[in-house]
């Protein structure tokens, strides 16, 4: 008997606390982005082609900073894995191929970069 009269005030807070609206939660505070403009152009230019379950990006970096690539890969099956390539270095103007496959169709591709 104690032990159900200690957990009522325990259970009465946590669903008082989970009946509030979202807005109403306290949370942590977030810093906004910084939204600066950089004067600098960036970022290596890459060209995906999928054929069948292979995949095959070539970038190729016309800029001074050095940009650092990676190909991903999101297979159409559910039981197929997908991939995320390992990290390439595009110095400038120079050019990378990346590739990868999925074991039957490919769902989607792209390649994320990175300033180094």
């Amino acid at each position: 008997m104690r032990l159900s009269r200690s957990l009522a005030p325990v259970t009465v807070a946590v669903c008082l606390v989970l009946a509030l609206p979202y807005d109403a939660r306290p949370h942590a505070r977030v810093e906004a982005p910084d939204t600066t403009v950089t004067s600098e152009p960036f970022g290596a230019e890459c060209r995906i082609s999928v054929r069948g379950s292979r995949v095959v990006a070539y970038c190729h970096n016309p800029y001074a900073d050095t940009d650092r690539v990676r190909l991903h890969i999101e297979c159409a099956r559910w039981w197929d894995l997908d991939t995320d390539g390992a990290p390439a270095d595009v110095g400038p103007a120079v050019t990378v191929r990346l590739t990868g496959r999925c074991w039957k169709e490919v769902g989607a591709a792209w390649v994320s970069h990175w300033r180094t």
